[in-house]
Parts: C-alpha cells; sequence; structure tokens
C-alpha cells in the first residue's frame, strides 16, 4: 500500500480527524509519539524525497521553536498549580510547568505539519478535486472551476515572464529604487489581468460548447473509488493516535485539555 494510491478524500479525513483528536490533547509526549509515527508513516509508505520534505518542513520547525521558547520563558502558571523552577537568569525563570506546556505546543504544531505534509506530497490535486466531486458531491462548477484555475497557474506565470520581457526591451523597467520596483509591477497586472480574464473567457465558451451545465447528474471518464486499503488507511491512522495515547497514559504523563 502506497500513500499516493489512497483515495484523496479518505485521505484527507484521515488528516482532518487526527487534528481534532490532538486538540484535545495537551501533553508533550503523545504529540511527539504520533509525530513520530507519522513520519514513519510519510517515509515507508509515501516514499518521499527527504531533501524535499526538509525544504516545505523547515519553516514549520522554526514556528515550533518560536512555540516553545515563548512559552517557556513568558508563561504565567495558575496560582493552584505548584511548579517547580528549574532555571532562573535574572528576571526569566524556567518552570516545569512551562516547559510543559511549551514542548505540548510545540510538538503539536510539527504533528500538525508533518499531517499536512503527508497529505500534500502524496495526493495529486486533480485527483482530489475529482474525488471531493465523486465521492463528497461537492458541485461540478466549483470543481472544475478550481481545476481550470490550477491548469491555469503555470501558463500566468509564462505570461509574466513574457510581459516582462516586452516591458524590459521598450525600457519600461528601468526605474530604479523601490518605488521604481512597486510601478513596474503595477504596469505588469493590468495585462496579466486581462490575459487571463481572455484566458477565462475562452475555456468558458469551450466548456459550454461541450455541453458542460454542471449538472450532478453526469459521467465521468475518470472515476475515483473508495476501495479496502483506504479504509486500512484510515483506520491506520486514526490507530496510530490511539497507541501514542496509550503510551503517554502508560508513561503517566497524558494531560487532556481539560485537566490545564
Amino acid at each position: 500500500m502506497q500513500l499516493q494510491s489512497i483515495n484523496p478524500s479518505i485521505k484527507a479525513l484521515a488528516v482532518i480527524i487526527l487534528v481534532l483528536c490532538l486538540s484535545f490533547v495537551f501533553d508533550p509526549v503523545t504529540p511527539f509519539i504520533l509525530w513520530l509515527l507519522v513520519l514513519a508513516v510519510t517515509f515507508i509508505l509515501g516514499k518521499v524525497k527527504l531533501k524535499r520534505w526538509l525544504f516545505f518542513f523547515f519553516p514549520f520547525f522554526i514556528l515550533a521553536f518560536g512555540y516553545i521558547w515563548t512559552t517557556v520563558v513568558f508563561s504565567q502558571p495558575p496560582a493552584e498549580i505548584r511548579t517547580v523552577t528549574l532555571v532562573q537568569l535574572g528576571p526569566v525563570v524556567i518552570t516545569d510547568y512551562g516547559l510543559s506546556i511549551g514542548l505540548a505546543l510545540g510538538f503539536r504544531v510539527l504533528c500538525f505539519s508533518c499531517l499536512s505534509l503527508l497529505f500534500i506530497m502524496t495526493t495529486d490535486p486533480i485527483k482530489f478535486i475529482l474525488s471531493l466531486t465523486q465521492q463528497c458531491k461537492m458541485p461540478p462548477k466549483i470543481a472544475y472551476g478550481i481545476l481550470a484555475g490550477y491548469r491555469f497557474l503555470p501558463l500566468l506565470k509564462d505570461e509574466l515572464q513574457i510581459i516582462r520581457h516586452a516591458h524590459k526591451v521598450r525600457g519600461v523597467n528601468r526605474m530604479q529604487g523601490f518605488r521604481g520596483k512597486i510601478e513596474a509591477k503595477i504596469k505588469c497586472i493590468i495585462p496579466l489581468l486581462a490575459s487571463a480574464i481572455r484566458k477565462a473567457e475562452r475555456t468558458a465558451i469551450a466548456m459550454e460548447s461541450k455541453g458542460f451545465t454542471g449538472s450532478r447528474n453526469r459521467t465521468f471518464f475518470h472515476k475515483v473509488t473508495v476501495c479496502r486499503h483506504d479504509w486500512f488507511f484510515l483506520c491506520l491512522m486514526v490507530g496510530l493516535f490511539f497507541v501514542s495515547l496509550f503510551i503517554s497514559v502508560l508513561l503517566g504523563t497524558f494531560r487532556g485539555i481539560g485537566s490545564l
């Protein structure tokens, strides 16, 4: 079983369930164990390139470190909770309570980011839209509108490059400084918008000429189905959460959001 073959709607449902379940957990051990398990699933079943994964994961790592650092340094524990001072550097006091809450928030961010990357890097966007249309009953007008916009993104990039080269030949972008760069970008927006409107109008005429009415009662050339291995993946991901929860309970570190 590979993650690329899993139904995108089922995969998205698994990610949403894990995110919701993890939102009610507020100890550092449970999200840390779940993070390790999600990493294992991503690289074993997803066959994701490590270099590409690290490139997208690094900003989330910085965000998680910021959560940990600010919570550890500036947390104010409730009066009824007894804390133990771990480190004191002048006015900065690091307690066990602040460290626990900071690590819980940081590992939660890491877990959320790994779940998001698991979905993004193993899912074909076109297949995901088709799955939303066929399994989740998304209106075809919205689905095919999203697909058309997704297909237009590379074309708009090429169109922008052509406009910039045309401006450079005619000497339009010779102004220097920050103001010159802003004016150059503004001058690219209008022709780019006009080109996008022309392409959208041509696409709409082409779809209407081929009988596209946006009705739900239609057939599909590419059919996306739900198989047994899709449900197995959903049960696997939910099971990973309960495994991490069980280990945290055994270690005596589990703490729900209601126990804060």
